[in-house]
């Protein structure tokens, strides 16, 4: 045997070494009943083989796309995951939505047999935007999908305009036959798009029916990415989402692909329309029948915590994640715009929240609190929440009755009784506020 192929044998031992310790992780993580082992065995698979994502998403047959954004991405994943699944394409997907490396692995490591062979069509991967830069490489993604980009957990992440400032840069080192589908809305990615040598589609709305009353206070990129004047904005759809154009040197809003009107939405909430323009877009970059496409989304069932509905004890329940400004407006905008009297938010500020819960203040609970009924308030930031909608009261005679419980069970309990028979509760939970609530309301973790 030369030297060669001894090395590449040694590299497919100790691949599948990887991949078949990290199956056993994962068997007994299940069997314990310890959750559904998202992370942990591509942790440990990658310490055995460095090299493992790569590996693994090289044997995928028709290529990697990759999802990335502050909001939206486990929602587009999913809907693009069912659509080429009922195209009839086998595909590997991170459908817990453990987004870092790790989780990413594991996905892979999930659908790969024994000695670490890997056999499906697509690899769906949704991707945290801060490690973006760090999985291009390794993946050489066949397809980009660029969201948005809002502020979210300043602790960890920065301003948006230093990732970026990331992205632009290493998507740019990508083989040019790399597609790239970024937010025509989003004045950060419509420039981000200009910028690129790939061949790039651009996604948005072009419903001006649309748009909002004003502009809210939780907007991050109202200035020209390309000058750093101040945009002006024809009409916006959420935050910073718009119809836009720079007076000063001529920068605008990129020509969407799809005529957004042709295409009913996933679930309720407008941001739930971007996700379904993105995914579409993806889908028909793929050759995916148009009529196959419309059937998805008509029959779409949610992502968890994600607008998912349920019932419990006769009840219904609604799960909309709330984990930072932007997101909890829009959520706020779809408790707002339905009948139903009682909300229960819950603010946690752990890891995967982030630490840092001052951008609270910059949620329109304004809006939450003028239209009365009940809002119970949980979680480790209990307080916090509290006083930020006591701020929001505009005169001593509210009509909110404001419950504040710590016990996250009492809490649900409260709110449930609360709900008349004939409404539907909402619950707006950060991500691991999120995973508890699942887990009181069905009995099962989630991660």
């Amino acid at each position: 045997m030369d030297v060669g192929n001894k090395i590449q044998l040694i590299d497919r031992l100790r691949l599948g070494f990887a991949v078949s310790v990290a199956k056993g992780v994962t068997l007994m993580v299940r069997w314990l009943g310890l959750g559904a082992a998202s992370v942990l065995p591509g942790s440990i698979a990658r310490r055995i083989e460095p090299r493992l994502l790569g590996l693994l998403s090289q044997q995928v047959k028709n290529g990697v796309i990759l999802i990335a954004g502050t909001n939206g991405k486990t929602t587009t994943a999913l809907l693009l995951c069912t659509i080429l699944e009922r195209q009839g394409y086998r595909i590997a997907h991170n459908s817990t939505g453990a987004n870092l490396e790790n989780g990413l692995m594991t996905a892979l490591i999930e659908n790969a047999d024994l000695v670490g062979r890997l056999n499906v069509d697509y690899a769906i991967l949704e991707v945290d935007e801060n490690i973006v830069s760090k999985v291009l490489k390794p993946l050489k993604p066949r397809i980009i999908l660029c969201l948005n980009l809002f502020r979210d957990q300043l602790d960890r992440y920065g301003e948006v305009d230093s990732i970026s400032k990331r992205w632009t840069e290493v998507i740019s080192t990508l083989p040019l036959e790399t597609v790239v589908i970024p937010n025509a809305d989003d004045p950060t990615l419509s420039y981000l798009g200009q910028q690129l040598p790939q061949r790039v589609l651009f996604f948005g709305m072009n419903e001006p029916e649309q748009y909002l009353e004003a502009i809210p206070h939780a907007v991050d990129s109202i200035y020209c990415p390309r000058c750093g004047y101040s945009l002006d904005y024809e009409g916006v759809y959420l935050s910073h989402l718009g119809d836009f154009s720079c007076p000063q040197c001529g920068f605008s809003k990129s020509k969407p692909q799809l005529e957004s009107r042709e295409w009913s939405q996933i679930l309720v909430g407008l941001y739930n329309k971007y996700n379904t323009l993105a995914a579409v877009t993806g889908a028909l970059e793929l050759g995916v029948d148009r009529a196959i496409i419309q059937e998805t989304i008509e029959n779409f069932q949610a992502a968890f915590g994600r607008a998912e509905d349920l019932v419990v004890n006769n009840q219904r329940v609604r799960i909309l994640l709330s984990k930072n400004p932007v997101g909890t407006n829009e959520t706020i905008r779809v408790v707002t715009q339905s009948n139903d009297s009682t909300t229960l938010l819950v603010l946690n500020d752990r890891t995967p929240d982030g630490t840092d819960v001052s951008w609270i203040w910059d949620v329109d609970t304004e809006k939450l609190v003028e239209r009365g009924g009940t809002l119970v308030v949980s979680g480790d930031r209990v307080y916090d929440m509290a006083l930020r909608l006591r701020y929001s009261e505009k005169s001593s005679d509210s009509k909110v009755n404001l419950i504040i419980e710590e016990d996250l069970r009492r809490a649900m309990a409260i709110a449930l009784k609360h709900t008349p028979n004939n409404e539907t509760l909402h619950i707006l939970p950060t991500y691991s506020a999120m995973l508890e609530v699942r887990e009181i309301l069905t009995g099962r973790k989630i991660l």
